[in-house]
């Protein structure tokens, strides 16, 4: 084999080390909402969980992330992560943060899960279903709009009730 190659790779390897170590990337792989928060726009996300009801003892992959099985849990912990690390890399930090649509349904699924016996007669009735658990329970999870001081709320997408 050549060596500038094996250089190439080898060095490749260092650089890829040692980004992992000085970013602590292993940490990426866990469920600590800490983690979550280490980019500051997560800030007031992670202010209002913090002091809402689920705080105490629900961490941010109990809501967001999947619980099908570990390839389905780690593939969109994976999508969700190379998501925001793009967003992160160029700058383009949506200035309110709000959740995709498929992040929506894999929080509804978590919701009903979780509450399954407090929804149950909820989920059997005859009503449509065209609302999330958020949409009247909305300060259960991350407390009351705008507690941690988070300017960018918007009134037109989350309306008062």
């Amino acid at each position: 084999m050549p060596k500038i190659p094996l250089i190439a790779i080898v060095i490749a390897v260092f650089a890829m080390g040692y980004f992992a170590l000085v970013t602590d990337a292993a940490s990426y792989g866990g469920n600590a909402p800490e983690t979550c928060a280490n980019c500051h726009v997560m800030d007031s996300q992670y202010e209002n969980w913090y002091h809402g009801a689920h705080g105490g003892w629900a961490k941010c992959t109990d809501c967001h992330l999947p619980h099908d099985n570990l390839a389905v849990y780690y593939a969109e912990k994976g999508r969700q992560g190379a998501k925001d690390t793009f967003a992160f890399v160029t700058g383009n930090i949506p200035i309110a943060i709000r959740a995709s649509d498929k992040t929506k349904s894999i929080v509804q699924a978590n919701c009903v899960h979780c509450h399954e016996d407090s929804v149950e007669n909820i989920v059997m009735a005859a009503q449509p279903f065209d609302r999330y658990c958020w949409d009247c329970h909305r300060d259960v999870a991350h407390t009351a709009r705008g507690e941690s001081g988070f300017p960018y709320q918007d009134s037109n997408l989350y309306p008062i009730k």
